[in-house]
């Protein structure tokens, strides 16, 4: 069976693919545009125009696949975008509703149209952020990118009841903090030690960890 990466364009969903690939696994990625060219080597099928937040592209997406099981699937796509409380005008009430578009609701529409197809045993994981912990919540502000991802975080929660009949595990997974595009490049870790921690992860979650939210690279446990 196949591993299928949506968001695998750059950064953490390429590295992952990579990984995946030079271990000897069958990977699937999606982009919405411009693949690099090594997303075509380490990739055995790379699907062009995914755009989670198009939600016709996931059915099309599903629909390409086709009868083809799934051993698990990973959605890393994601914005992050900065609001103040005192500076919340047009533009950024824009800026929440995206992100809730790409962090809530496209993870969940992904669900939706893929979840039939993973086989029994398989994951499907989403890649959240700490941010989305309301118990972890100690400095405020970026108020679209905490209210999404603890959006998110409540559907993981309900997916691992309603997909567990299937037999599917839901892994809900912090990166860490990750020097790529989204953070400007700050961050404490690199790509691919992040990525080397969500495949850990991926791979040994089972059902009685099924909607657990991990802090991937210490293994630890998150509150909601």
């Amino acid at each position: 069976m196949s591993k299928l990466i949506i968001g695998a364009s750059r950064g953490i969903g390429l590295e992952v693919v990579k990984q995946l690939r030079e271990r000897g696994d069958e990977v699937l990625a999606t982009v919405r545009s411009n693949p690099p060219g090594e997303l075509h080597s380490c990739a055995a099928k790379v699907f062009e125009g995914v755009d989670i937040t198009a939600h016709e592209t996931l059915r099309e997406l599903a629909n390409k696949v086709g009868s083809q099981k799934l051993e698990w699937v990973l959605v890393v796509s994601g914005l992050m975008r900065v609001q103040h409380l005192g500076k919340l005008d047009e533009d950024a009430v824009k800026g929440i509703r995206e992100q809730f578009e790409i962090n809530s609701l496209g993870p969940l529409m992904a669900a939706e149209f893929l979840g039939p197809l993973i086989g029994n045993g398989g994951k499907f994981g989403i890649v959240t952020s700490r941010m989305g912990s309301i118990a972890d919540n100690t400095s405020g502000n970026s108020y679209g990118y905490r209210m999404s991802k603890a959006a998110v975080n409540m559907a993981a929660v309900s997916l691992a009841h309603d997909l567990q009949p299937k037999g599917i595990s839901v892994a809900l997974l912090h990166p860490g903090w990750v020097r790529t595009d989204m953070t400007g490049h700050n961050g404490l870790i690199d790509p691919p030690e992040s990525a080397a921690a969500l495949i850990e992860r991926m791979d040994n979650i089972g059902p009685e960890e099924s909607g657990c939210f991990w802090h991937a690279p210490n293994r630890e446990i998150l509150p909601c």
